[in-house]
C-alpha cells in the first residue's frame, strides 16, 4: 500500500488479485520505466508477522517465462543494534537457458532498494502509522 504513494516514480500501482493477504494470496505491482518490466504478480508462500518475515514466488510478469524460469523472495526485518531495523531481502531466481540479465537485475535491485528507503523514511517520520 505504501509503495505507490511513497515511490510513484517506481511503483505505478499495487493491488490484491486473489485472497485476503494471507498465505496463498496473490498481489500485483505495476511499475514505471524505472523497473526492467511493467508488472509483477507474486504469491505469498510464507508469512510470520511476529518475526516480520515473508516469502513469495513470482507467478507472472517480472520476466517469468521470457528470461526467468522461477523466482522467489524472502524478506525479513530484524532489530538493529542502534534500535532501528535491518531489512534483509534474499531473492533467488533461475534463468532460462541462454539468458543473461545482469543490467536488468541491477536496475530492479536499485529500484527495490529505493522503495525500501522511501518506506523507511516514512516510518521514521510516522512511527505510529502501523502499530
Amino acid at each position: 500500500t505504501l509503495a505507490p504513494k511513497l515511490a510513484p516514480h517506481i511503483v505505478a500501482g499495487a493491488h490484491p488479485v486473489e485472497g485476503e493477504g494471507g498465505i496463498g494470496s496473490v498481489r500485483q505491482f505495476n511499475f514505471t520505466s524505472a523497473m526492467p518490466f511493467t508488472l509483477m504478480k507474486e504469491r505469498l508462500e510464507f508469512l510470520d508477522a511476529e518475526k516480520c518475515e515473508c516469502k513469495s514466488t513470482l507467478v507472472e510478469g517480472g520476466g517469468i517465462g521470457t528470461a526467468i524460469k522461477t523466482a522467489t523472495s524472502h524478506i525479513k526485518v530484524e532489530p538493529a543494534a542502534n534500535g532501528g531495523s535491518v531489512v534483509k531481502v534474499d531473492s533467488t531466481y533461475k534463468l532460462l537457458p541462454g539468458v543473461e540479465v545482469k543490467d536488468e537485475i541491477t536496475k530492479a535491485k536499485d529500484s527495490v532498494t529505493a522503495i525500501f528507503k522511501a518506506v523507511e523514511a516514512y516510518l521514521i517520520a510516522n512511527p505510529h502509522a502501523y502499530n
